[in-house]
């Protein structure tokens, strides 16, 4: 099984031994493995923003280094001026994306903790910064044991998955929210039957899932977005993991475009279909999927970005969101680091984490 262990042990976002902030640049997958070293806002800003980094998690996590690796070259400030400086960083890296809720929670979870500690110098707030950045690290990493364990409880040996963009170790830690289950599985000489969707435009299924579950030894098969009903018709498909970025207080949530149509698809063909995702991913401020704001991206996306020449005029429009919102109604179960979640949604999620 070393195999498994070298795709759940290979970290996409990390601290090297100069105490730098290192990612895995995801866009370069799956044919070149590039480190690139994060040393100033703006290259924390493009990361988020360009998918070098990406996953809900993995944003959290880079989002948390960020802000003590970018606090790094203020340390010789007075320690007002420091937390003015801190504070303009930390809302332009916000403003990278909008949608994935984990990008906001990590940013002010690092603030917050400045904010209320009794430091009064910024070697100090140095100090307390990178523990905090570690530790939200390390509770994703336990985040995404606990899910894999409990979304592992859903699926038996055979059993055939399909998946939605990724939510695996690049996106997350270790084992990942949505492939987490198959990675722990096959661990434990669990086999599966794994169809990955490749995820249009950005072809995160392609490019990063089926590289994953492939490295790990596990039955998977490519297929692309309007495949997924056929391959649900043909009683291929037992149950649906997907991930997400932010879950509403009723259960809607927004994950990678398409994943309301796998969601309507599973629902015609009585097929189980579950979300995966830790709690930092559940927004109770946000009431329902109306409110989630959706990323609009670039035409170039959709016309250019893959191919050799054009593949649409110049002029012709594009619609390019980055997200869709599935309904609470077409959702089986949400699957988190405390349990599975079933409906009512609102009553459930509320007594599992507020109360």
């Amino acid at each position: 099984m070393s195999e498994i262990k070298n795709v759940i042990n290979q970290a996409s976002v990390y601290l090297n031994e100069e105490d730098q902030l290192v990612i895995i640049d995801q866009t370069q997958l799956p044919n070149r493995l590039i480190h690139l070293v994060m040393n100033t806002p703006e290259d924390c800003y493009k990361a988020i923003y360009l998918l070098q980094v990406r996953g809900a998690p993995a944003i959290g996590i880079f989002a948390g280094y960020s802000m003590y690796v970018l606090s790094k070259p203020l340390v010789d400030l007075p320690y007002t001026e420091f937390l003015s400086q801190f504070h303009n960083q930390k809302e332009y890296i916000n403003s990278s994306r909008p949608t994935a809720v984990n990008l906001s929670w990590a940013l002010n979870r690092m603030e917050r903790k400045l904010l209320e500690s009794d430091c009064t110098n910024t070697k100090d707030a140095l100090h307390i910064l990178r523990q905090e950045a570690v530790r939200i690290h390390e509770e994703d990493i336990l985040m995404c044991k606990a899910i894999s364990e409990y979304g592992l409880s859903l699926i038996k040996d055979g059993d055939g998955i399909l998946t939605h963009c990724n939510a695996g170790p690049l996106a997350t830690s270790r084992y990942g929210t949505a492939t987490g289950p198959i990675f722990l599985g096959r661990e434990r000489g669990m086999q599966f039957k794994v169809f990955c969707d490749e995820t249009r435009p950005l072809l995160q299924g392609a490019r990063l899932t089926s590289y994953e579950l492939t490295r790990a030894g596990v039955d998977t098969t490519l297929i692309c977005d309007n495949m997924a009903s056929v391959v649900m018709k043909n009683g291929w498909i037992d149950a649906v993991f997907v991930g997400c970025d932010r879950v509403a207080a009723n259960g809607d949530f927004a994950n990678k475009i398409g994943t309301n149509t796998v969601a309507i698809l599973a629902k015609h063909y009585g097929i189980p279909f579950y979300t995966l995702g830790p709690s930092s991913t559940i927004d109770f401020n946000t009431a329902s999927g109306d409110d989630i704001v959706v990323e609009l991206r670039e035409p170039a996306e959709i016309k250019t970005m893959w191919y050799k020449e054009p593949m649409a005029l110049e002029e012709t429009k594009c619609y390019n969101p980055s997200y869709d919102v599935t309904s609470h109604e077409l959702v089986t179960g949400i699957v988190t680091e405390r349990g599975i979640v079933y409906p009512p949604f609102e009553e459930n999620l509320e007594k599992l984490f507020l109360k």
